[in-house]
């Protein structure tokens, strides 16, 4: 059913039954993207992940609301057999701001970035968001200009966004200077340095640190005072059992990127394409990394979407 004007949008949006009854008890809800599964993770690991996530926010209190383009509407929610069908699907669009539109007007499938899920969740009305690690300022960026849109909505959509900070292949400490520049509150959890994905620790002191979802929710309202502000990014360390130390990474990172330069990968190929080749170098621990970062992500925007709830 499409509730756009009942969320202040235009856009064509279907709740699934489960974020539906959330939204009319009031319960809290944390959005989901859907690239992790359709271009994030191989078959059958996608969607068992994609499933035990969900069940992560369930187990905190709250309610998962997967984002993805079908049949020419925004899904917020997914049922488990739409989930699947997701996960083995093929030639999906893979969304940001700039594509979301267009799937839509062309009924093609599509799944969402942090940019295209984070203008999606806003439309539906849903504050927290939690993801695997946000995309930046690529390495080199000074030549190509390769700069993520997830910065920009960061700067201008009031979602707050849950990651273990941006992937370890970006260029960090420009991606925390354009985030500084757009006004994007970085917040540290538990930590007073900024984590780069699979590793806790980037080299890079976080801009702020807070220890408890409460405070991240007290700081929410306070952005809420001033209204045009856009989202807040929390950088959520990757469990300490399940790091991969950024000494270790480096020299994976390095080869990955290096092939994706010479055989001509650039644009939204780039992430995808780095992150399949790591999972080849790391023989596969990158990706049980991986897993492990997304759920302890997923965990943290429970709590914080029911702290804000209360």
């Amino acid at each position: 059913m499409s509730e756009a004007a009942e969320t202040g949008t235009n856009a064509p949006i279907v709740f699934g039954e489960e974020v539906a009854a959330a939204r009319a008890a009031g319960k809290p809800v944390v959005a989901l993207e859907s690239t992790i599964v359709t271009h994030g993770m191989p078959w059958p690991r996608n969607v068992e992940t994609a499933r035990q996530v969900e069940a992560d926010i369930r187990a905190h209190g709250a309610v998962p609301a997967t984002i993805a383009i079908l049949d020419g509407a925004l899904h917020v929610g997914l049922s488990d057999a739409t989930l699947e069908r997701l996960a083995r699907a093929e030639g999906v669009m893979k969304c940001s701001r700039a594509d979301l539109a267009f799937a839509l007007a062309t009924k093609r499938p599509g799944s969402t970035t942090v940019a295209a899920t984070m203008m999606a969740a806003h439309a539906a009305g849903i504050e927290v968001f939690a993801t695997g690690g946000i995309g930046g300022v690529h390495r080199g960026a000074e030549t190509t200009f390769d700069v993520s849109a997830d910065l920009d909505e960061l700067g201008r959509t009031p979602v707050c966004v849950v990651s273990a900070g941006a992937k370890a292949l970006l260029d960090l400490p420009k991606t925390l200077e354009v985030l500084e520049t757009k006004g994007v509150p970085v917040i540290a959890y538990g930590t007073d340095v900024f984590p780069a994905f699979w590793s806790r620790d980037s080299g890079l002191a976080a801009p702020y640190r807070l220890d408890t979802p409460q405070e991240i929710a007290r700081l929410m309202a306070m952005r809420d005072a001033f209204p045009g502000h856009g989202g807040l990014l929390v950088a959520n360390p990757v469990p300490a059992e399940a790091e991969i130390p950024a000494g270790e990474m480096a020299g994976a990172i390095e080869r990955a990127v290096h092939e994706a330069s010479r055989r001509g990968v650039s644009g939204k190929d780039v992430t995808p394409f780095v992150l399949s080749f790591i999972l080849e170098l790391t023989q596969g621990r990158s990706l049980e990394t991986n897993i492990a970062l997304v759920r302890n992500n997923a965990g943290l925007a429970a709590r914080i979407a029911v702290a804000r709830a209360g």
